[in-house]
């Protein structure tokens, strides 16, 4: 299993909650965020943010729209992902 770190994220739109993220990636790949759903679910990867020294794991959360991904630091669920810049090759 490869522990993956996650630089960037797209969005539509952009201002959306997390629902709204539509890949991530980080310094070589793009992945949709179904795609990390699923490898986060069969657990072939771990994925998680660097923000400011600090690390949060991601993880699956099942919203009133269907499972979206979410970081979770320090005992608690957090937004992370949306401090990340958008993808430049999304």
């Amino acid at each position: 299993m490869a522990d993956v770190r996650v630089t960037c994220i797209n969005k539509q739109p952009r201002n959306n909650t997390h629902e709204g993220i539509t890949h991530l990636g980080g310094a070589t790949w793009h992945w949709t965020r179904q795609a990390v759903i699923n490898s986060i679910e069969a657990k072939t990867n771990t994925f998680f943010t660097l923000v400011g020294g600090n690390r949060a794991e991601i993880g699956v959360v099942n919203g009133a729209n269907g499972k979206y991904l979410r970081t979770y630091a320090d005992g608690k669920w957090n937004d992370n992902l949306l401090a990340l810049p958008e993808c430049s090759n999304g």
